[in-house]
């Protein structure tokens, strides 16, 4: 090792890893952790998952994500397609096997460069955090949109999360799957019987509000956050965790699919 080591501590082991045409050494070292500065006070915030945004938070914000292998689809499809033509073995095989993986690691290099940049910002930023325990796997299974949702990467966010929010001091709080976020009015506790997957927007028939599907889902996320969170400090407000784990409706990891 001919640089110096970013921690100081004795070096327990280290492996070398080949992603497309470059090498990686992982240097694993004995240290003691150096945590970083606490989030800033900026309370609780809910973060719901979707596939056109790639996350909308309960403050408002919308971030759509870097959907890199929807920008070099046609790329990995023309590569793809002359790696196909090529004599397996041959010197022109192995120079298209080596383009084609270039641009899957680099797609994979922006895919978790957005991911990072957003995990940073929402662990910085906030103590607690509340996600929905989404069933990714089962996501996969719906063939027209499994692309895009592998693409955002939302397992990945969900570790990012976990971790980032344990080394400033926070929580992440994952909410139960079948808890109904998006028809749920976050105002007055209003639950709709169904909510078509093409509607946006919808009016509380019992207090009036008019809610963004995503903001009120996500804002439901927080306020579960918070309920749990001082449900766990023997506090009141368990009153919404109850609900959710009596709840028996349709998964919300489906219908945030087309969100």
């Amino acid at each position: 090792m001919c640089e110096s080591l970013r921690l100081a501590g004795k070096i327990v082991s280290a492996s070398i890893d080949r992603v497309a045409d470059r090498w990686y050494a992982s240097i694993v070292v004995d240290t003691i952790a150096s945590f970083l500065p606490p989030a800033e006070n900026q309370g609780a915030v809910g973060v719901d998952f979707g596939v056109t945004a790639l996350a909308t938070l309960s403050t408002g914000e919308i971030v759509v994500g870097p959907k890199a292998l929807r920008t070099l689809l046609a790329r990995v499809k023309r590569l793809a397609r002359s790696l196909s033509r090529k004599v397996k073995g041959s010197r022109n095989y192995a120079k298209a096997k080596n383009k084609l993986a270039r641009l899957h690691a680099r797609i994979a290099d922006i895919r978790r460069d957005g991911l990072h940049k957003l995990t940073t910002s929402i662990t910085c930023r906030f103590h607690i955090i509340g996600i929905e325990d989404l069933n990714v796997k089962g996501m996969l299974g719906n063939r027209r949109l499994a692309r895009s949702i592998a693409d955002m990467g939302f397992g990945e966010l969900r570790r990012q999360l976990e971790y980032k929010a344990e080394w400033r001091g926070g929580q992440v709080v994952v909410v139960d799957r079948w808890y109904p976020s998006s028809k749920t009015c976050s105002c007055c506790g209003h639950r709709l019987d169904t909510l078509d997957l093409q509607v946006r927007q919808w009016r509380c028939p019992h207090c009036g509000a008019l809610h963004d599907r995503d903001v009120n889902a996500a804002t439901n996320l927080r306020n579960m956050a918070v309920s749990s969170t001082v449900a766990a400090c023997g506090g009141e407000g368990a009153g919404l965790a109850g609900e959710a784990q009596g709840e028996t409706g349709p998964s919300e990891a489906g219908i945030q699919q087309q969100s």
